[in-house]
């Protein structure tokens, strides 16, 4: 496996998760489930994607903006995900927050797998992509 495999594997799950997430309604056990495992998987995944596959992406000049602008991103997405836990689930305001997210992590996704995706398989060797997806994944399971 390489390190796009592995974290496009960790990409499907991320979009299962937010589309059931903005399918939900109320402060339901359902929302509460969902929002947790979507949490944890957006927050380990971009700890460990930093680690293992933007850090070597910075020191390449073809790589290094769009690492930059992934990283951001990835802030972007822990503030969403802040706003929505400091507002009710009850709320209107909640789904409007959560549509957001929504948009912002397929977004994010599809512009690393079909941009970032394409310069990092140029920057990295085919050695590196196996160690760097044997290292995520160890990190994430």
């Amino acid at each position: 496996m390489n390190i796009f495999e592995a974290l496009r594997h960790d990409h499907d799950k991320q979009r299962k998760l937010v589309d059931a997430l903005i399918q939900t309604h109320g402060d339901t056990t359902e929302r509460h489930k969902l929002m947790g495992e979507l949490k944890t998987q957006l927050e380990d995944h971009a700890k460990f994607e930093e680690r293992y596959f933007y850090n070597p992406l910075m020191f390449d000049d073809l790589t290094h903006e769009k690492a930059r602008h992934s990283v951001a991103e990835h802030h972007e997405i822990d503030e969403l995900i802040e706003q929505l836990e400091d507002t009710k689930m009850s709320s209107s305001a909640w789904l409007v927050a959560a549509k957001k997210l929504h948009h912002l992590v397929h977004h994010h996704l599809s512009e690393e797998e079909h941009e970032v995706f394409q310069l990092a398989g140029k920057a990295l060797t085919e050695g590196q992509k196996e160690s760097l997806a044997d290292q995520y994944n160890d990190a994430m399971h």
